[in-house]
C-alpha cells in the first residue's frame, strides 16, 4: 500500500501568495525563529522574539553540543544536550483566501511537541518519529500577521538506544484546499489482483465537507503509466455530502498488460484522484504506485511476482551521525 501527497513547489516571501487552484502544498521551512530555552508566554502573538536566532528547518539544535559525559542522554544519545526548544514563525495570508481551509503538516518534531496558532493550542504530539498535522483555518487572521509557536521537549532522558536529535528536524508544509476536499492522508492504492494479462487497481479515499451546508460532488480517477499515457479511468455519480459530513470512495479499475514493479525494473504508475463539483475540479491528489503481487511463505520466505527472494537489509537509523538528525 502506498500513500503519498502531491507536492506543488512555491516560493515563500513575507506574505504568502496562494493561488485559487484546487490544492496548494507549499514549503513552510524558511524563516523560523529559535530559542534554546523554556520561557513563559511564548505562544502569545505579541511575545518579543526580536532577539531569537533565525533558522530554517529541518533543524537539529542538539547536534550543536556541547558534548559532555555528564549530559543525561548518555552514550546512546551521543553525550549531547537535551531539553526544551521553542520555534516561532510569522506569516501572512491574503484576505482573499479566507474561505479556504489551511493546514500545517509536520514530518517530525523531536519530541513531545505542542503547537499553537495565534495563542490557540492546536495539540500535543508525544512521539518524535511520526508525521502529524493541524487545521489552522478557524484561528487565522487573514490579511494580518499570524504566529505559529512550537515547543519541543526532549528533556526526558535517556530516551532511546541511539541519537534522536532535537527540535523541528524534518520538513514542514502549509496546505490550502477548498472547503470540500480529500481528507488528509486518506487515499490508498492497492493492487488486489495481478496477472500478466490484466491487473486490478483499487483506489480508496474520502472527501470531507467543512462547510455548514450540503455540497454535491463526484469523484474522478485517472491512471497513467510512467510515460504519461492514460491506462484507465473511472468516476462516480454525483452525490450530496451533508454539511460537516464526509463521503467515501472505493473504485476498482482494470489495467491491461500491466508492467509489474520488480527489483530490476521498478515500473511506476500514477493515480490522479479528483473531487469534482459543478463540472469543476475542486481538489486533487496525484499518487504514485507500483503494480505487483507479493506474499510471505512460512517455508520459503518472501515472494514477489512469482519469484522467491531473500530479503537483505541493514540497521540504518534516521540520523546522520555527527551531522545530526536534520539530514
Amino acid at each position: 500500500m502506498l500513500k503519498f501527497l502531491l507536492i506543488v513547489s512555491l516560493v515563500f516571501v513575507s506574505s504568502l501568495t496562494l493561488s485559487a487552484q484546487s490544492r496548494v502544498t507549499a514549503s513552510f521551512d524558511k524563516d523560523w525563529l529559535f530559542l534554546r530555552s523554556d520561557s513563559q508566554g511564548v505562544e502569545q502573538p505579541t511575545f518579543d522574539d526580536s532577539t531569537w536566532r533565525k533558522v530554517d528547518v529541518p533543524h537539529d539544535w542538539s547536534i550543536e553540543g556541547p558534548f559532555d559525559a555528564k549530559n543525561p542522554t548518555g552514550g546512546a544519545g551521543g553525550f549531547l544536550p537535551a531539553g526544551i526548544g521553542w520555534y516561532r514563525k510569522h506569516f501572512t495570508l491574503p484576505a482573499t483566501q479566507s474561505a479556504r481551509r489551511v493546514f500545517i503538516e509536520f514530518d517530525g518534531v523531536m519530541a513531545n511537541s505542542d503547537v499553537w496558532i495565534n495563542n490557540f493550542h492546536l495539540g500535543r504530539r508525544p512521539y518524535g518519529y511520526v508525521s502529524f498535522g493541524y487545521d489552522l483555518s478557524d484561528h487565522l487572521n487573514f490579511g494580518k500577521d499570524n504566529v505559529i509557536a512550537v515547543r519541543a521537549d526532549n528533556s526526558g532522558q535517556p530516551a532511546s538506544r541511539w541519537y534522536t536529535g532535537a527540535g523541528i528536524y524534518r520538513h514542514v508544509r502549509l496546505v490550502t484546499t477548498d472547503g470540500v476536499h480529500l481528507e488528509k492522508w486518506s487515499t490508498f492504492i492497492t493492487t488486489p489482483k495481478v496477472a500478466k494479462q490484466e491487473a486490478t487497481v483499487n483506489i480508496a479515499s474520502s472527501a470531507v465537507n467543512a462547510y455548514g451546508k450540503p455540497a454535491q460532488i463526484s469523484f474522478d480517477v485517472k491512471l497513467f503509466d510512467d510515460k504519461g499515457k492514460q491506462v484507465g479511468a473511472s468516476s462516480t455519480k454525483a452525490a450530496t455530502i451533508a454539511g460537516s459530513g464526509s463521503s467515501a470512495l472505493n473504485l476498482q479499475i482494470p489495467v491491461k498488460d500491466p508492467r509489474l514493479w520488480n527489483l530490476d525494473s521498478p515500473a511506476m504508475y500514477r493515480a490522479v484522484v479528483s473531487v469534482v463539483s459543478n463540472g469543476k475540479v475542486i481538489d486533487s491528489e496525484s499518487i504514485p504506485f507500483g503494480i505487483r503481487e507479493f506474499h510471505f511463505d512460512p517455508a520459503t520466505g518472501f515472494w514477489l511476482n512469482g519469484k522467491n527472494f531473500k530479503i537483505k537489509g541493514a540497521c540504518l537509523h534516521h540520523d546522520g551521525s555527527a551531522f545530526g538528525a536534520a539530514v
